[in-house]
């Protein structure tokens, strides 16, 4: 019998999962914070970027030497500084060189790098080279000077920089893009004249406020040029909370009776705009474009043609939907979260950044001054036992060659440190001429000129502004250039209705006992003649044209809307109404109505009530429809009456009792829904058990006589005739004569004029 063996943990550190989970997932998320997706406020660069430039450096790929491949590059960067996967390196330098990405490029590349069209589409590295820009010059040129801060590499066997003395405020510059652990960050980039000229402004005036910087910044400027349509003031608050939304337009002219763009949002392409418009002409919602064509060449990056079906379209009204439907006009998020000079990630608006920036530059410049401060004292010090070895030059080579240790003797006889003794051993002779020790006293003379400036600037915070100044308008001038992005206030872009792009064609529409709809072309239809399913018939039909809606009617009260022109042609049986619409269970259809959104008609029940609205509150986008008019239980919605007059109509109710009631429709009330007032009197009891029910209704055009129907024989009534029926709203109505009770339908006859 075998037995399971003991298992022992003596010796083995044992922790809950949460406390060990918990510390671990929290180091991760700083680490992805702190060093991979946040950059630092001072030189703009995240961690990957940094290293990409500073190798660079180091392999002396300078802007005006020769252009080295890619792979030689990211190679060094993920061998020394960088241990992570190559292709996002590589990226990431792309990124760096592309001018449609970058306000100000880093990376001068050669070979494919992609395009506005496809950023992604670029060739691997093995085919590209590159070389750092003139540009880069603004982080490298004092990196070596005391600057900044060094470190360990990866593996201890080198120094990287902790940051780069950027001269200019990179940060705002080219922005930048990354998510990291609960936090992103999306900085938009901006003019460097703008930005420096604001920089020399706060040193200036350092208690200006957010406002008088906009007056110099209004607003990011990107690469790829396009509009900024955001208002000032919503600028001003992003600017003052450092999180928003920018709306950007594509800029565009007309050209001979074409649109032609010329400039697009950031980080939208060609190829998309074609896409997203090739998409709407496919779906018949763009029927006034003829073409779009991509005319955009190395020297036009941007330039898109689109061309009309015809001179007749209202090319700016095309070009608000297009913006308002497609890529063309885009919002862009701000977020400008960074790495602030506590080395905390934080969320600043404009003025902060430019504050604690400057706040950096002003520590650069300091530690720049002193250390080369340091370094002309140091010199000095070896010129002055230099000059005392020149002065007593017969005595020194004497005792160097009669010495043993002629550093002692030096050090003890011309009162001389080890450094300095040090130094004169190292002349060559070729040094003792003259000639020499005149060079020598001159360098000593620059030298304490250049000593005593550096002093002074280090003891006058003025004098240290004035060249923080000096220095920035001295890189705005090299690097600076106008603004690409314009930024203008413009009309809110609107899509044109799916109604106004159908052309405004004569149409008919049919709608079965069944709630079968189908549409047919004109009004010379005969919807009595066309083919219906088993068991279903004509119930109704509506003209009008193809842009209006067709808004239908069941038994509960409830309006419904389709666009007509998405109907089904009259060719066939057309489609139910069920199938795009959901009335309530067992609700039939009882009416379709089409017209101008302005026309009256008059919406009643079976119960006698009703009122008059007009043709635009029974439209609707829902598929459930509008409750219109609210019908008393038991009772049944009424086909709606269009009216020809609202002064001079008349309303016709006859009861299935036979009694006729004749009012102006004048004195029914305008509602926009509801049940509406009584038209003619029925005993409730009768109404509830359903003994009485309005049965017919019709409107009278002023002079007009009617033919009321009663099974086989009919009976006209005119105008004279009709004054004994007419009366006042919610009276009882008078009967009939003996035989025409049971109404069956009545007919308008003719209008006296």
């Amino acid at each position: 019998m075998s037995t399971n063996p003991i298992i022992s943990y003596e010796g083995v550190e044992q922790l809950v999962m949460e406390d060990f989970v918990k510390p671990s997932y929290l180091n991760y998320a700083m680490y992805v914070i702190m060093d991979r997706a946040l950059p630092f406020i001072g030189d703009g660069l995240k961690p990957v970027q940094r290293r990409i430039i500073y190798a660079m450096s180091e392999l002396g790929l300078g802007h005006s030497v020769k252009h080295k491949k890619s792979a030689r590059t990211v190679g060094d960067v993920l061998g020394k500084y960088h241990p992570h996967g190559d292709s996002a390196c590589y990226e990431a330098m792309v990124l760096m060189s592309q001018d449609f990405s970058y306000r100000y490029p880093v990376v001068d590349g050669q070979g494919n790098w992609g395009s506005i069209a496809a950023p992604k589409e670029f060739a691997a590295m093995r085919y590209t080279e590159a070389r750092l820009s003139a540009y880069s010059n603004t982080f490298l040129s004092e990196l070596h000077q005391g600057t900044v801060d060094w470190g360990p590499n990866f593996d201890g066997t080198l120094k990287e920089p902790l940051m780069l003395p950027a001269r200019v405020p990179n940060i705002i510059l080219n922005g930048a893009t990354g998510i990291a652990v609960g936090m992103a960050t999306d900085i938009p980039p901006h003019n460097l004249n703008e930005i420096t000229a604001a920089c020399i402004y706060l040193i200036e005036h350092p208690h200006a406020d957010l406002k008088d910087i906009c007056q110099l910044v209004p607003g990011p400027d990107f690469p790829t040029g396009a509009e900024i349509t955001t208002p000032g003031q919503e600028i001003a608050e992003i600017y003052h909370t450092g999180q928003g939304m920018l709306r950007m337009r594509a800029v565009y002219e007309i050209v001979n009776g074409t649109i032609i763009i010329t400039a697009l949002p950031h980080q939208v392409s060609p190829e998309k705009i074609i896409e997203q418009i090739a998409a709407l002409m496919t779906a018949k919602k763009l029927p006034m474009v003829a073409d779009i064509q991509d005319l955009s060449d190395q020297d036009e990056q941007t330039h898109l043609v689109i061309l009309p079906k015809s001179n007749r379209v209202d090319l700016e009204a095309l070009m608000s939907h297009l913006l308002a439907s497609t890529d063309l006009e885009k919002n862009r998020k701000v977020n400008m979260t960074m790495i602030g000079l506590n080395h905390k990630p934080q969320t600043l608006g404009l003025l902060e950044i430019l504050t604690q920036w400057l706040a950096f530059r002003t520590r650069t410049i300091t530690r720049r001054l002193e250390f080369r401060l340091n370094k002309i004292k140091q010199r000095l010090y070896i010129l002055e036992g230099l000059l005392t070895a020149y002065l007593n030059l017969d005595d020194i080579i004497d005792i160097i060659r009669s010495s043993d240790d002629p550093q002692k003797i030096m050090i003890k006889k011309f009162s001389l440190t080890d450094i300095q003794a040090q130094a004169i051993l190292q002349i060559r002779l070729r040094q003792l001429a003259r000639l020499e020790e005149s060079n020598l006293k001159k360098e000593k003379h620059e030298l304490e000129k250049e000593k005593i400036f550096h002093e002074k600037i280090l003891s006058s915070p003025r004098r240290l502004q004035t060249l923080l100044k000096k220095e920035l308008k001295s890189e705005a001038e090299k690097y600076g250039n106008a603004r690409r992005t314009i930024i203008v206030e413009r009309k809110e872009a609107r899509i044109i209705k799916e109604v106004e792009l159908a052309p405004a064609e004569l149409v008919t529409i049919v709608l079965s006992t069944n709630g079968w709809v189908r549409a047919g072309r004109g009004y010379n239809l005969d919807p009595a003649k066309l083919n219906y399913k088993a068991g279903d018939s004509f119930l109704c039909c509506a003209h009008g044209k193809t842009n209006q809606a067709a808004i239908f009617m069941d038994i509960s009260g409830r309006s419904y809307a389709l666009p007509a022109h998405s109907l089904p042609s009259a060719r066939g049986q057309g489609e139910p109404l069920t199938g795009r619409l959901s009335p309530p269970t067992g609700c039939g259809f009882i009416a379709v109505l089409m017209g101008s959104e302005k026309h009256k008609m008059i919406l009643a029940s079976n119960s006698g009530y009703g009122f008059v609205t007009t043709l635009s509150n029974l439209i609707t986008k829902n598929i459930k429809g509008k409750a219109m008019l609210s019908v008393p239980k038991g009772s049944l919605a009424m086909e709606p009456l269009p009216l020809h007059d609202f002064v001079s109509d008349h309303l016709i109710t006859i009861t299935n009792e036979g009694r006729m009631l004749v009012i102006p429709v004048s004195i029914l009330p305008e509602l926009p829904k509801g049940k509406g007032n009584k038209i003619i009197q029925i005993p409730p009891a009768r109404l509830k058990k359903g003994l009485e029910y309005v049965k017919l209704m019709a409107i009278l055009p002023d002079g007009a006589s009617i033919i009321v129907h009663s099974a086989r024989q009919s009976m006209r009534l005119t105008p004279g005739n009709l004054v004994d029926f007419m009366g006042e709203r919610g009276m009882r109505g008078k009967k009939l004569p003996r035989g025409f009770q049971k109404v069956k339908r009545i007919e308008i006859s003719q209008v006296f004029l």
